[in-house]
């Protein structure tokens, strides 16, 4: 933007110094006295003067307008952007809290699991020892009647 700004008032500078010396060249040219030359160079210096100033005047208006809209853009781009951060962090919440019920969940399932894993050993275990135990009565009674 800083380069635009720059090269509008580049050719600005050059158009009014073109002008400018064009009047002059015309003055310099045209058939008149001293006196009358000196008065219309001065005339025309003045005018020139005041359309620089003008110039110089709508060109920083123009500019000042060019930055304050860019200003409030940049403002407004920032709030929705704002906005946006907002959004998500409120849905990372969202996902996080899901995320810790399910993580919850999990830890209770798998605690029942574990109960009911360990009351399914205890069972077995019991049947084992009760075969253990039949076995060992059979063995005996082998041995009772041999």
């Amino acid at each position: 933007m800083a380069e635009n700004g720059d090269s509008q008032g580049n050719f600005l500078r050059g158009f009014l110094i073109g002008g400018v010396l064009g009047v002059m060249a015309g003055l310099f040219f045209a058939p008149k006295s001293g006196k009358e030359l000196r008065a219309d160079l001065k005339e025309k210096g003045e005018e020139a003067y005041e359309k620089a100033k003008e110039a110089y005047s709508e060109a920083r208006e123009k500019a000042a307008a060019i930055i304050e809209d860019a200003r409030h853009r940049a403002g407004e781009l920032k709030k929705e952007a704002e906005r946006h951060l907002a959004e998500a962090r409120l849905k990372a919440k969202e996902v996080m809290k899901g995320a810790e019920e399910k993580a919850s969940e999990a830890r209770e399932k798998a605690k029942e699991i574990v109960e009911e894993a360990k009351a399914d050993a205890k069972k077995v275990k019991g049947a084992v020892e009760a075969g253990v135990e039949a076995a060992r009565h059979e063995i005996s009674k082998e041995k009772g009647k041999s």
